[in-house]
């Protein structure tokens, strides 16, 4: 399991999300791979006024369970980066 979980404890962010468990918190995804499936991605996100995705409020990436539904996710991620 230790390629599922990596912990930046010296990260002057650590950990991003407030209310986090410190302790359970997986810093593996630190920028979220899903992001870029937008409003597909599965996740507790907002729009920002100005259109920008907000994150904050979502641990998807930080739960080390998480690690195969976010891998089982790289086709769809692969697709949005061809060329066509």
């Amino acid at each position: 399991m230790s390629y599922k979980f990596f912990q930046n404890k010296a990260c002057e962010y650590f950990p991003c999300h407030q209310g986090a468990d410190p302790e359970r918190f997986n810093c593996l995804f630190c920028f979220c791979p899903l992001y870029a499936l937008g409003e597909n991605c599965g996740g507790n996100y907002r729009y920002t006024e100005d259109g920008i995705k907000d994150c904050s409020g979502c641990r998807v990436p930080h739960v080390p369970e998480n690690y195969d539904r976010i891998c089982s996710r790289f086709a769809e991620i692969a697709e949005l980066c061809r060329n066509k």
